[in-house]
């Protein structure tokens, strides 16, 4: 087949990605967050790669973690949302899972069930109001797991905006979280990836690293880690058509040319996951040289401006994003973030992996 449009998945980067965070925590416990197809680089092959370097992994919910199971996959696996259902928490049980318990209703399945278990977390609600029982009833519910037979029990919270130390409700998430479990014997998970990157001051045992993992860059850190993007969405040219001034290009005609243009064509659109938001000017790299895009992406294709690249011809290299763009001044210039951009991948284009 000859569409060359794909996604390379460069798994040696994901290694390099977790020596580089862990060298930041290096006596906490490292868990890879695969949720999401590890948000698009691809669960399984992610985690059989990885699976010897870290401690744990952690995917949302428990058909995420059962795919990985039946794979072959044995590290300890953490379900973020916890069990849906009553049968939910006694898979986790028979394929040794380590449920999230943030609800009542849960606490009543884990009365039969909670015997077959090795290890439950307990979400504590420190101020974001998605999941988790207040911090007054944390001690409560972690003796009524135990006197239901659970192996082990881990105190958990998850930050807002680690990105931002000095927001207020991340400082009231801080102090809530302390209050909770400083001087308790529970082990503890707080860090996400941009407090792993940021060395933020809090309790925390585990860590858990999911964007960071793959290369993806947290705005606003000033001293980011060296972290290598593990994902090279790319193409070729198509076509190279000359477009004089005052001609526009594309749907809407939302481009036209100021001066006497030339537009690559490259076979990437909306249909493959690039963002269908991305503006004028967002960067594409044509045979190492950046140019800007030029009117509205397709489903199949998207038009850039390569008037002042020198000496391209049909079949010459085109980067949507990577290591120049990055997928983050794509999604800045798309609207959006990197975490979406990741996630929305389609099967569309094939994923290439190297080690």
């Amino acid at each position: 087949m000859s569409r060359t449009t794909a996604f390379h998945i460069d798994l040696a980067a994901i290694s390099e990605n977790i020596r580089s965070l862990r060298g930041l925590l290096a006596a906490h416990r490292f868990m890879a967050v695969v949720k999401g197809d590890a948000y698009g680089h691809g669960a399984v092959r992610v985690a059989q790669h990885i699976e010897s370097i870290v401690d744990a992994l952690a995917v949302a919910f428990t058909e995420e973690a059962v795919a990985l199971r039946e794979a072959g996959v044995n590290a300890p696996l953490l379900i973020l949302e916890g069990p849906h259902t009553a049968s939910d928490l006694a898979l986790a049980g028979k394929l040794n899972l380590w449920p999230v318990i943030h609800s009542d209703e849960q606490i009543e399945w884990c009365k039969t069930l909670g015997a077959d278990l090795s290890q439950a977390w307990i979400k504590i609600d420190t101020g974001m109001h998605r999941l988790g029982f207040t911090a007054e009833r944390y001690e409560g519910i972690r003796d009524t797991l135990l006197s239901y037979g659970i192996g082990a029990i881990t105190a958990m919270s998850h930050l807002a905006s680690a990105e931002e130390p000095d927001n207020a409700l991340i400082r009231a998430q801080l102090q809530s979280w302390e209050e909770t479990v400083r001087g308790g014997q529970d082990t503890t998970s707080l860090h996400n990836s941009a407090a792993t990157q940021r060395g933020l001051s809090a309790s925390s045992d585990w860590v858990r690293v999911g964007y960071g993992l793959y290369g993806g860059q947290i705005k606003g850190l000033p001293n980011p880690a060296p972290l290598r993007p593990a994902m090279r969405f790319s193409s070729s040219v198509i076509a190279l058509r000359d477009v004089p001034i005052g001609e526009s290009v594309g749907y809407g005609g939302r481009w036209t040319a100021q001066r006497d243009s030339v537009i690559a064509t490259v076979p990437v659109g909306y249909g493959d996951g690039y963002p269908w938001g991305a503006a004028d000017g967002t960067p594409v790299e044509i045979d190492g040289q950046i140019a800007p895009l030029a009117g509205r992406v397709s489903m199949d294709m998207v038009t850039v401006d390569v008037t002042d690249c020198s000496n391209l011809s049909l079949g010459a290299p085109a980067v949507l994003w990577g290591d120049q763009p990055s997928i983050d001044d794509v999604a800045a210039h798309s609207g959006t973030i990197g975490y979406e951009l990741m996630t929305r991948l389609t099967s569309r284009a094939n994923r290439v992996y190297h080690t």
